[in-house]
């Protein structure tokens, strides 16, 4: 063959075409290492690379890299306050890998294939790779997929990945992570609303978690094809995810919301009842409302205007005709007691005339297509366009919106919605994948920015509430979020259906949010679309007393919850079915009922307050399964219905037809049924009566528990009195009270009240003492306290307060002694024999 023949061939070989052309990677036998501070690097013969930071010594964080990959540390996820510790770990090369330990975990990375492996202290497995790190990608599409293959034992089980609407156990199944508008989802439907890439693994009693921080689509794989195999992937970017060790369940989900972060204390009105209705207006409905809460005595704190009080559904405008003074509603409510709260969407309207899109057009906030096109799409307004939240001058922008409304008109909440983004009329229900975004300055497609679009709209609007009312503590409620989120707003858990399998639904989300770093949850009481029965109403209020957020709404005489309204639809249905969702709606005997339920829930709040500050300051999540109050007893894992709300409280709430008996398991310790004082001990099934007029719930042995009176709003008048419930036990235990004014930020400056009380109980001496410690400078309102003694034997022989002896009297009908106290005792000493 002659010289130029050669050439002609190499040419032709290398002159071939084809519709695309696709790599697979997976790492080959480790070729370097290099070990930098708290960052070891490995690279692969076939030049995958792998940085092993170590963040703590329960904190692992993998970050897979190729030629030509975007390296930043950039993330939304994490909190920016979050440092990593001065970890004295040690590592070490062996025959067959590199082995890094800490003072919890071993990781170990295979010299063969670069497979990862974790271990607890003494050596048992936590989680082994199966295949390990895997990529596809191609000249034409780039990135197409990024994944690590995991092993899954016959015993390992998983939790997390926020509000899918299934059985905790998320075993045998596989899901997406796509923010995605899901109007009236059923069980099983995915992806939904928000994007929460974390998950935990419970092997033996040996528990860890992984965050997968890729706001891509990611899915998971929980051993779907029971090949006894996991997976986690996405369809960009990088693998980067974080190992986080327990032992405990409650250890990991507390180390992965410091991770990721946690809100600011709300303002205590936050946590009363809400009420809410796609849409309250006129005026006079909302003033009339209003007047029906406090004529009725049912306490509510807050009312909300859907999109009907806006202009044509322009956002940050008022409807002249449906509320001709807005200034004077907001402040004739506020004098009731009521905070407003407005509904703000992302869809700018498309009008010359509108200061939004003036302002928007004129500055460059507004999403575009790769050649400059602007983004429009229909959503309320036929025609909008859409904030670039992840520019920082947009945020500051639309933060600078609420001027008016915040400063001005001094509305309490603001509801993000609509904002995963939602686009009417098509499929997708979304923009194209290439609408383009700033990134915070690391410029990229819609395809990564979807999954915290909603996020970063709620981050801006925080911010501007912030800053144009510094002195008061925000509430902000809002519908799509990512991993981190829950450091800006509220969440509740959508579109739901007023139906039973829904209210069973509402508490498995609500659970599954709460270990997956979003305690400040709720669901639409009652169901959002179609209409509930008094029976349906009643329960699903019971079960959302222990719900941080407690709110009420419905699609009320809309039609269509996914388009425009058609108005003569509306009459008909508003003239031939009472689709009213208050709670006095179902008639007297369920308004009754209601009335009760939402008392209860006042009673509670400095229970609930004082869980909220020990999620905010420790990552404690309110809500928890029973396997994560005891991970060592198999049958806490089949007890979906019942939850612990905060540490002392189990709740059992009624969530079927008919129903007037619970049966339910109570897990390891002694309780007493809140509404009988009947004991009885952990690790047994029982029955108990259940009548519509009850939610069950029972507290703990030991627990102190706080009981505020009933007020029509939280701030109605300073509370002269209050009541402290003491459970007897033969264990020792701690509980907890925080206070402070439950508004603005004196709490920063020391003027709060933390209360610790210390109960001891002495077998030999018979005796129960409480000890208390107090921290801060906050001065309740009430002097004295109504001592409530539960469960003592009837032998009590003496109460002293502070060494001083008390005289107890037995309430009229019940096995409890009560007597009342100055505030601001020491000790308590409990003579039984």
């Amino acid at each position: 063959m002659s010289n130029s023949d050669t050439t002609k061939s190499e040419l032709t070989e290398g002159s071939k075409r084809y519709p695309d052309v696709v790599y697979r990677y997976r790492p080959g036998p480790v070729e370097s290492h290099t070990l930098k501070g708290n960052t070891i690097r490995f690279i692969s013969e076939n030049r995958v690379e792998l940085n092993v930071e170590v963040l703590s010594d329960h904190i692992i964080r993998l970050n897979y890299l190729m030629e030509g990959d975007l390296r930043t540390d950039f993330s939304y996820a994490l909190d920016p306050s979050f440092n990593p510790e001065e970890v004295d770990f040690s590592f070490e090369e062996k025959t067959e890998f590199f082995e890094l330990t800490t003072g919890a975990l071993i990781c170990r990375i295979t010299r063969e294939k670069m497979l990862v492996h974790f271990y607890d202290a003494e050596g048992q497995v936590l989680c082994e790779e199966e295949h390990g790190f895997y990529r596809r990608d191609s000249l034409l599409r780039g990135i197409s997929e990024v994944k690590v293959t995991k092993k899954a034992p016959d015993d390992l089980r998983f939790f997390g990945l926020g509000d899918k609407p299934r059985e905790l156990n998320l075993r045998g199944r596989a899901f997406e992570n796509w923010n995605t508008d899901s109007f009236a989802y059923e069980r099983g439907d995915d992806p939904l609303y928000r994007s929460i890439p974390f998950y935990m693994g419970l092997i033996g009693n040996r528990a860890y978690g992984i965050f997968f921080d890729n706001t891509y689509r990611t899915r998971f794989s929980f051993d779907r094809r029971n090949n006894r195999v996991s997976s986690f992937s996405a369809t960009g970017g990088q693998i980067n995810y974080y190992f986080i060790a327990g032992p405990s369940l409650d250890q990991v989900a507390m180390r992965y919301t410091r991770l990721t972060g946690t809100p600011e204390m709300p303002p205590l009105w936050a946590l009363g009842y809400h009420q809410c209705r796609w849409s309250y207006y006129p005026e006079e409905e909302v003033r009339t409302l209003a007047d029906t809460f406090r004529e009725r005595q049912i306490p509510c704190d807050a009312i909300y205007l859907d999109i009907d009080y806006m202009d044509e559904y322009r956002c940050f405008t008022w409807n002249y005709d449906h509320f001709p003074d807005p200034a004077s509603l907001i402040g004739d409510l506020k004098k009731q007691g009521f905070q407003t709260i407005l509904m703000i969407d992302p869809g700018i309207k498309i009008d010359e005339e509108y200061h939004v899109y003036k302002s928007g057009m004129e500055n460059g906030h507004f999403c575009r297509r790769p050649d400059g096109e602007l983004m429009i799409a229909p959503v309320w307004p036929p025609r909008c366009v859409f904030p670039d939240f992840t520019d920082p001058e947009v945020r500051a922008w639309w933060g600078d919106l609420y001027d008016d409304f915040i400063a001005d008109l001094e509305v309490s909440g603001i509801w993000n919605d609509m904002n995963e983004p939602a686009v009417f009329e098509i499929n997708k229900k979304t923009f194209p994948d290439d609408i383009r975004h700033n990134f915070d300055g690391h410029p990229c497609s819609h395809k990564k920015a979807h999954n915290i679009y909603g996020m970063q709209m709620a981050r801006a609007s925080l911010e501007g509430m912030k800053k144009h009312a510094p002195g008061k503590r925000p509430f902000l409620l809002t519908r799509a979020n990512y991993s981190g989120g829950q450091r800006y707003a509220a969440l509740w858990t959508g579109d739901n259906i007023s139906d039973w399998d829904h209210l069973k639904l509402a508490n498995l989300q609500c659970q599954r949010l709460s270990i997956s770093g979003y305690s400040f949850v709720g669901s639409d009481i009652g169901g959002f679309v179609e209409i509930p029965d008094g029976e349906l109403f009643t329960r699903w209020l019971q079960l959302a007393v222990f719900h941080p957020l407690f709110r009420n709404h419905t699609m009320g005489y809309n039609v269509d919850g996914a388009g425009a309204v058609d108005q003569q639809e509306v009459a008909e249905r508003e003239s031939t079915l009472n689709t009213n969702q208050e709670p006095w709606s179902f008639g007297e005997k369920y308004t009754d009922v209601n009335k009760q339920t939402i008392e209860l829930r006042y009673r509670l709040l400095s229970y609930l307050y004082s869980a909220f500050w020990k999620y905010v300051n420790e990552g404690r999540p309110i809500l928890r399964p029973l396997t994560f109050y005891d991970q060592h007893d198999e049958q806490n894992e089949d007890q979906e219905d019942q939850f612990m709300f905060g540490d002392q409280i189990l709740a059992a709430p009624v969530l079927e037809k008919g129903k007037t008996k619970k049966k339910l398991y109570l897990p390891t310790g002694g309780w007493y049924h809140f509404w009988d004082h009947r004991f009885y001990e952990g690790k047994q099934t029982l029955k108990v009566d259940a009548p519509i007029e009850r939610v069950p719930f029972f507290v703990k042995a030991g627990t102190i528990l706080p009981l505020r009176p009933v007020m029509q709003h939280v701030h109605e008048k300073e509370p002269e009195r209050m009541e402290l419930n003491i459970y007897f036990g033969k264990e020792s235990a701690q509980s907890f009270i925080y206070e402070d004014a439950g508004e603005g930020y004196d709490f920063r400056d020391g003027v709060f009240m933390k209360s610790y009380f210390n109960y001891e109980w002495n077998e030999d001496q018979q005796r129960a003492s409480i000890a208390v410690q107090r921290e801060g400078t906050y001065r309740p309102s009430y002097g004295q306290i109504d001592l409530r003694l539960i469960g003592f034997p009837d032998h009590l022989d003496a109460l002293s307060v502070d060494g001083s002896p008390v005289e107890c009297s037995m309430d009229p009908g019940s096995e409890v002694r009560s007597c009342t106290v100055e505030a601001g005792f020491d000790t308590i000493e409990i003579h039984v024999g």
